[in-house]
Formats: C-alpha cells, structure tokens, sequence
C-alpha cells in the first residue's frame, strides 16, 4: 500500500478499470444507511442549539440580577434581539449549506474567499467552541440533576465523566447510530419544555416555589437602574444560546442525498424550535420573576412555577439533564468532520481524515473526548466557569463566514446576489458586533485565554502544514521520480540463541537478499562470555552457511551496537541496501504479550534512530494447540 503524504485522500486506480456500476449502486446505498435524514440530523447535530435553552436565559437572568427585580424586566426585550440575531444566522447559514454542499461552514467559505490565514482563525475558532460545547453540556447536564437531587452535588465531576464515555462510546459506532439513540430524548425534551411554556402561560402565578426555597438569592440590591452597558453585557451572556447553529452547515457531508436540502431543512428546523422555546421562557421569567439562587437553575424554577413540584417537575429535569448530556453530540458530529477537511489541506495530521466503516472519523471523536475530559476535571464539573469562555470563538466564525459569503455572492452574481450579500453582510455587522461585546464584557472572566488560545492554534496548523510540505518535497510529491534500479540487498539477522524462530529468519532473509549477515551481540561479563561460546559452537554444528558475526558491547545495551554495526555497513557498501529483518514471535493470547522481553523493540528503535536502513519485523506465531 503506498501513501500520498500530499493528499491523504487519494487513492489511484489501475488504467483501464471501472468499478462496475452495480457495485457503485450497492456501495452508494449502503454508504447511505450510515447517513443521516433531515430529522436524524436535528437529533444528531442541533442538540447544542437547542439544549442551550437551559443556560441562554439563566445567563441572561444571572446578569440582569444585578440590577435588582428592575432589571429582570429586561429578560424578554434581551431575548427578542437575540431571536432576531438567531433568525438572521439561520437564513445565512442555509446559504452557506447550499454555497458549499461538501461542508466546512465557516472555515471552507474563508478559505475560498479570505485566505488561508483568515480561514484558519475560523477552524480555530470552531474547535475551541466544540469542545467547550462538550464541557459546557455536561456540565450543564448534570447542573441539572443535582437541581433536582442535591445529595449528587459532590460527585458532579465523575458524572461528568462517565457521560462523556457513554455519548464518546454512542458516537464511535456512527452517527447515524447516535442519532437514533438520541432522538426519542430530543423529542422528550422539545415536548417538555413547549408544554411548560404553554401551561405557564395560562397560570395567573407560581403553582411552587420549592425547589429554591432554602437557597441563597443572588439577586442585586439597592440597584433601580439599568444602563446600556448592563444590557449589553446581557446579551453577550445570551448569546451563547447560539452556540451550534453551525454545525448542520460544518457537517454537511454526514447528510442522505441530497445533503444540501436536507442540511437545510434541518437548520430550519432548528432556528424555529431554539427561537420558540428562547421567547416562552423569557415570557414565563417575566411572568414568574424566578430569582437566580445557589444550586438551582433557572429552568428548574419554572419548571416548578408551572407545574408545581410533582412527576412533570421531575420530568423537565430529567429531560434536561438527557439532552443537556447529549448536546455534546453536536461536537461529536461536526469537529471531526471539521478536522478531517483540516487533515486533508495538511493543517491536521492525516490520520483526523481516515474514516471507519460507519463513516466514523474515530480519531477525531476519541481526541474530542480527552480534550474534553481535561476541561471537564479543570473546571470542577462547574458550569460557570466555562460559559464565559464558550460564545467567543463560535462568534469569530460566525462573522468570518458571513463576510466570506457577502465576496461569495460579489464574486459569483447570480440571480438575486445583492439580497443574498445583503443578508450576509448584515449578518456580519450583527455577530461583529457581537463577537466585540463578547469578548469585552467577559475578558476578565477568562475570556482572555481564548484570544491567546486563538493565534497559538493557529501557529500549530501552520506548523504542521509546514512540515507536511518538507516532507512532501523531500518525497517529490507531484513530480514523476526516477526509474526504479537494481542495486545489491544486504540482510542483517540479529540472533540471541538457535531456535526455529532462527531458522525460519534467515530463510526470510536469504528469499529477500543477496546476502545474509547474522548478527549477536556479546558482553564481557563470564557468563555472557560463555553462552556466546556455546551459541558460536551450536551455530558451527547446524552450519546454515550464514556467518555468525559478533558485535562486543561492554555495556548491556542491545540496540547501539546493532545500530552502528548498520551504519558502518551502510558506510562501507554504499551501493548496497541494507534491510535489517527481526524476528520476533507472536502469541496466541494479547496478555502473553506481557511475558515477551521487547528485545525486538528496543533493536527496531535503534536502528530506525540511527540509520537509514529498512525494517522489517517477522512474526512467528504461536497458535494455542502448539506444543
């Protein structure tokens, strides 16, 4: 098998040769089978976007506290304009979905129409949202259920944890798969909270109140007025209900034919239910004037409010808590899509764009979750200290992708282009603005460490685009090498004893070389000296015409004087190629391997350091019947 280190998605075909078209039938439909519908993509990608609705508002209330009751009567007017922010994104990315149907979102507008640099601070942007969306998620989720069961409260990390497991497990069986295992929750959830919405709002006052009776307020007082800054600060808060409107767009290519439209309908979809759940629970905030409490959640507040404290209480929370777990999925299906176009540009390494049989990329999934796992230990299972961290980078994509599509439209001028630009370009001002009042507002509450996060990310691809390119020249990629030519193999053996593992080397040997060389190394401690004896005496006596060449090392290092006795080789006989083949065995049982003594290992290390010369490790198996 031979690997474009260029291009690790190309693959070559013999002249002359077809796949018949059959066969590309079958394999197109059962590639689809692990592709996702409309309604599987809202289940598998929107759970970010939607699960917000437990944290936007109560953001939003957490700051407006600060001004007393007075303040709380803004809820509603914050949440409007976040709406209208929603609905503009909406409209924007079905555009982009339809632009580029191979997805991407922001990163593959940008680098079409802004650059490779600009495009680049996109997918850094993106990769820090979605894994602070896993973060933020469970973290969330499990706020959740300790709303309900307090006694849980200590243990909130191990939770985290093992909710990161369990969707990292779901997800490495493919996406498809995920979805279907989240959507009756998706649907549990969204029917909750619009019943609540809907019985709230025909309730003259809270049926309950006790779920933050005992509960510390933190609510402001002595404050009557609320300024601008307040507002904005607010909204900032808010807007990390936004959080995830991009990933139908980045994940695009996960979708059934035609994946265009159905990425679309789903980010319909998905803009329609967020805004109609943000609007009702402001409505109910403002109808219910829940007060920000220690260890209790906003939601759980109304939920209390409008059901009273009995089974449908307990359901909203375990919804919540389900889909709030869950909404890490969304990462789980857009990043890795996200790093893989990145691998194949050769900003990632190439492994992130190898996909599995159920068109998982596992690299990208399992590397998602230690990440995550990190953040979730470092913040203590607390929602608070990531959410403040968590809109910035989401809205430096969002602004880089419109501005991107507003020079899409300029550049391509189709029917109607100057709605379609129009519509970007507003779109622009508005997340600017908001990627600006974002960042300001929440600077000294750790948003610092992702604009310093930002650039050393990108320093990182840039690196590693770098080296692929060196690479890539050193190996003349693109370019028709030299003929192929004949020159003289030389194969060292190293041998520590006679066995039939012997044996079945130098014949391996003799099948690949014009000459085989047999190597030991020898100590001069006396018992070193006297199994030497014995091995050069056996090795005369089965004579397999193969010289046994000693290597003395007064140390009892193995690998060094292996290595340097190939090096002077290589020196020596330059028009030669020098292979060293190491035998090894194989046991029938994965914990035999604890028994073996990792010699081959420690040669193959060293003289890959040191030298030039090809490896090659034989295996002898050892079946269980063998005696």
């Amino acid at each position: 098998m031979s690997i474009d280190m260029g291009n690790p998605s190309a693959a070559g075909k013999a002249p002359g040769t077809e796949e018949p078209p059959d066969t590309g039938a079958r394999t197109h439909a059962a590639g689809d089978r692990h592709r996702l519908t409309a309604l599987q993509g809202l289940a598998a990608l929107s759970l970010d976007a939607m699960a917000s609705v437990a944290y936007g508002p109560e953001s939003i209330v957490l700051v407006l506290a600060a001004a007393g009751a007075h303040g709380m009567g803004f809820t509603l007017p914050v949440t409007l304009a976040i709406a209208a922010l929603l609905a503009v994104l909406v409209a924007s990315y079905r555009q982009v979905i339809a632009a580029f149907p191979d997805g991407g979102g922001s990163y593959a507008v940008a680098k079409k129409h802004l650059g490779r640099r600009t495009s680049l601070v996109a997918a850094a942007s993106l990769i820090l949202d979605y894994v602070l969306n896993v973060a933020v998620s469970v973290t969330a989720g499990v706020a959740a259920l300790t709303s309900a069961f307090p006694e849980l409260y200590t243990e909130r990390v191990w939770i985290c944890l093992g909710i990161l497991v369990l969707v990292t497990a779901v997800n490495l069986r493919g996406v498809v798969d995920s979805a279907k295992a989240f959507l009756l929750p998706t649907a549990v959830f969204v029917g909750s909270i619009l019943t609540m919405v809907v019985v709230g709002l025909f309730r003259d006052g809270p049926v309950s109140t006790a779920s933050a009776a005992g509960h510390a307020s933190v609510l402001g007082e002595g404050a009557t007025t609320v300024g601008a800054l307040l507002l904005l600060k607010a909204f900032a808060a808010g807007c990390s209900a936004l959080t995830g409107v991009e990933a139908v767009a980045n994940a695009v290519p996960s979708f059934r034919a035609p994946a265009a439209r159905r990425a679309q309908r789903t980010e319909v979809a998905l803009g329609a239910l967020l805004g109609a759940m943000l609007i009702g629970l402001s409505i109910l905030i403002g109808r219910f004037h829940p007060q920000p409490v220690e260890g209790v959640t906003v939601l759980a507040q109304l939920a209390d409010a409008s059901f009273g404290h009995n089974a449908a209480f307990f359901v909203v929370q375990f919804a919540t808590m389900v889909l709030l777990a869950l909404a890490a999925n969304t990462s789980f299906g857009g990043l890795p899509v996200l790093m893989s176009l990145l691998a194949r540009d050769n900003h990632l390494p190439h492994l992130f764009a190898l996909k599995a049989d159920r068109q998982v990329h596992r690299h990208g999934v399992l590397a998602l979750a230690v990440v995550s796992a990190a953040l979730l230990v470092f913040s203590g299972g607390d929602t608070n200290t990531l959410v403040p961290l968590f809109a910035i980078g989401v809205f430096v994509g969002f602004t880089i992708c419109q501005i991107g599509m507003v020079r899409h439209w300029y550049g391509e001028r189709p029917g109607g282009w100057r709605v379609k630009a129009g519509l970007n370009g507003f779109g622009a001002l508005l997340t600017g603005i908001s990627a600006v009042v974002v960042t300001a507002t929440k600077f000294t509450e750790g948003a610092w460490l992702i604009v310093l996060a930002l650039p050393l990310i990108v320093v990182g691809f840039e690196r590693i685009h770098r080296t692929y390119t060196e690479i890539g020249d050193r190996l003349e990629l693109g370019r028709i090498p030299e003929p192929p030519a004949c020159s003289r193999s030389l194969v060292v053996v190293p041998v520590s004893g006679l066995s039939r593992l012997t044996s079945q080397a130098l014949t391996a040997a003799r099948s690949l070389g014009d000459e085989v060389l047999a190597v030991t190394v020898t100590h001069p401690a006396d018992e070193d000296r006297q199994a030497a004896e014995a091995l050069h005496r056996d090795w005369e006596l089965w004579n397999p015409g193969i010289e046994l060449i000693d290597l003395p090392s007064d140390t009892r290092s193995l690998g060094r004087p292996v290595s340097a006795y190939v090096r002077a080789l290589a020196q020596n006989r330059p028009d030669a190629q020098v292979t060293v083949l190491i035998p090894e065995t194989e046991p029938a049982h994965v914990w035999q391997r604890l028994l073996q003594n990792q010699r081959g290992s420690v040669v193959a290390r060293a003289v890959r350091r040191d030298t030039d010369a090809v490896i090659c490790r034989l295996r002898f198996r050892i079946t269980s019947d063998a005696h």
